[in-house]
């Protein structure tokens, strides 16, 4: 069954980036439209930020980040105030999306 997951981590403090808005969108011809959203727990992990009884439709999908009300909590300056990642589901399986991220900078990658 498909599903998209996603997990943040903060690198420049070695621990999870817990209560960060995610929400996630799905591209439609006209834009794009919410499908789900959520925040990380203390773990800085979003089990499931959507699923179906089927499958997802294969398709382009993105998730935003809020990340700067997560350092605005620590009090500290951000150059990414959000952060976005545009991926493309083309097959039935799980999708997990985690972010890395610091203050000056992020990456992601397809997990499982």
């Amino acid at each position: 069954m498909t599903g998209i997951s996603t997990h943040v981590l903060d690198t420049a403090r070695g621990h999870p980036a817990d209560r960060v808005p995610v929400t996630l969108y799905k591209q439609a011809e006209d834009g794009w439209v919410e499908i789900g959203q959520g925040t990380t727990n203390d773990d800085g992990r979003v089990n499931s930020l959507a699923t179906d009884e089927v499958n997802l439709p294969k398709g382009i999908y993105k998730l935003d980040f809020e990340t700067q009300s997560y350092f605005n909590r620590l009090g500290q300056t951000s150059f990414y105030p959000e952060v976005t990642v545009i991926f493309e589901v083309s097959d039935n399986r799980h999708h997990h999306v985690p972010l890395l991220i610091s203050p000056f900078g992020y990456s992601t990658y397809r997990g499982s």
